[in-house]
C-alpha cells in the first residue's frame, strides 16, 4: 500500500498535482477577499453555509482505503448540500505538507487537513493562518496554528478502551504488543499510550512493551514485523495486540493465522470490514473499533463554516453529523461520541459495510 515516492519528484510536480487535484483557484489574496465579501445565499437561519466558501478536504494521504471513505463522505456532503468542497491530497503523507502549502495562495477560505506530520505542517499552517485561512484539524489535537481540532472521541479512552478489550480476553496476564503507524501520527501514540496507561492502572499483570511496532500504515510491514516478534517470542508471553492503524489491524491478524495462534493471542484495533472483514468474520480480529471517516470529513466542513461564520467558541457545540451532535470543547480540541465496536457478532450489519 504505502511505498514512498520521491519527494524531490513530488515536490517538482506539486504545482500540477493542486491543479488536477483541487482546482486552480486564485493566485492572489484579492479573489480570496471576494470569495468572502460577495452577497452570497444563507440557509433558514440566516448564517452563512459551505455553498458560501470555498474550503478544502485534506487527508493524510490519498492512497489509504480509510480516506477513499472520507473522500466519499466529502462527495455525499456535496450531493446533500448543493456544495462544492474539494477533497485533494498527495498520495503519500511525506508530501502533505508541500502540498498543502500550494493550497495557501488558491483562495481558500478554510483548509480542512488530518495531519500526517504535526512537526512538518505545522509550520505551513502557520503561513495559512497569517493568509487569513481558518484551519480546522482532525487526529491532531495537539497543533499549534489551527482554529480547532475534531476528533471522534478522546483518543486516550479509545486505546484504553481497546487495551480493556484485551485484558478480558487474556484473562488480565501476559504481554501485549502495541502498533502504530508513524511516531509522528500523533492519534496513533495516543492510542498506544492510552491503552498502557490503562494496563498499569488497572491490569498489573499485563505487560505492555514499552516500544510500539511501527508499520509505516503498510499492512505488509505490519504482518511481516508483527510475526516476527511472535515468532520471537518463544515463550508465548504473548496475548495481545493493540493496533492504531487501519491496515495494521489485518496484517497482524495475517501472522497470528499463519503461525495458528487464534484463540492465543487477542487482536483489538481499528479498521474497516473492507480491509479486515474476513479476520471479524472468522475471530482472529476480536474486536474492531473505528469511527466512520467519512462523518469526520463532514464534521470538519461543518467545524469549518461555524468557524467562519463566528459560530464557536463555547464549551459545547452541536454539528448536524452524526456523533458530533454533542461536542466538548478544551483548549482548541472540540470531542465527540462516535466510536463504534464490530466483532464477529455483529459484523454483517449493513451500517459497517465499507
Amino acid at each position: 500500500m504505502k511505498k514512498r515516492i520521491l519527494s524531490a519528484v513530488l515536490g517538482i510536480a506539486m504545482v500540477a498535482t493542486l491543479l488536477v487535484g483541487c482546482g486552480s483557484g486564485s493566485s492572489d489574496d484579492s479573489s480570496k477577499e471576494d470569495t468572502k465579501t460577495e452577497d452570497t445565499a444563507k440557509d433558514d437561519s440566516g448564517e452563512k453555509t459551505a455553498a458560501d466558501y470555498k474550503i478544502a478536504v485534506v487527508p493524510k494521504m490519498t492512497n489509504l482505503a480509510w480516506f477513499e471513505r472520507m473522500e466519499q463522505g466529502v462527495d455525499d456532503y456535496n450531493e446533500a448540500n448543493g456544495t462544492s468542497v474539494e477533497y485533494c491530497g498527495s498520495p503519500e503523507g511525506d508530501g502533505q505538507a508541500a502540498f498543502v502549502e500550494g493550497l495557501i495562495s488558491q483562495g481558500y477560505d478554510a483548509i480542512c487537513v488530518v495531519p500526517f506530520d504535526v512537526e512538518a505542517l505545522d509550520p505551513v499552517l502557520a503561513k495559512a493562518k497569517e493568509a487569513g485561512i481558518v484551519v480546522i484539524c482532525h487526529e491532531a489535537s495537539t497543533v499549534e496554528n489551527m482554529d480547532y481540532d475534531v476528533e471522534a472521541f478522546d483518543t486516550l479512552e479509545y486505546g484504553a478502551h481497546l487495551m480493556e478489550k484485551i485484558n478480558e480476553l487474556s484473562g488480565g496476564k501476559g504481554r501485549v504488543i502495541q502498533t502504530v503507524g508513524a511516531l509522528t501520527s500523533q492519534s496513533h501514540v495516543e492510542e498506544a499510550q492510552g491503552g498502557k496507561e490503562w494496563a498499569e492502572k488497572n491490569a498489573p499483570d499485563l505487560k505492555v512493551d514499552d516500544q510500539p511496532i511501527v508499520s509505516d500504515d503498510n499492512q505488509d510491514t505490519a504482518y511481516s514485523k508483527v510475526k516476527e516478534a511472535l515468532t520471537a517470542d518463544t515463550k508465548h508471553e504473548i496475548v495481545g495486540i493493540q493496533c492504531a492503524a487501519m491496515s495494521e489491524t489485518p496484517g497482524a491478524a495475517q501472522a497470528v493465522e499463519e503461525l495458528g495462534l487464534q484463540g492465543k493471542v487477542h487482536i483489538a484495533g481499528t479498521s474497516l470490514m473492507s480491509v479486515c472483514g474476513e479476520y471479524v468474520e472468522d475471530g482472529t480480529v476480536e474486536l474492531m473499533s473505528f469511527w466512520d471517516p467519512a462523518l469526520a470529513g463532514q464534521a470538519m466542513i461543518e467545524l469549518a463554516v461555524a468557524t467562519l461564520n463566528g459560530t464557536v467558541g463555547e464549551d459545547t457545540l452541536s454539528l448536524p453529523v452524526e456523533g458530533y451532535e454533542n461536542l466538548t470543547l478544551e483548549g482548541k480540541v472540540y470531542t465527540g461520541s462516535a466510536w463504534i465496536d464490530v466483532d464477529k457478532d455483529n459484523c454483517n450489519d449493513e451500517a459497517y459495510d465499507f
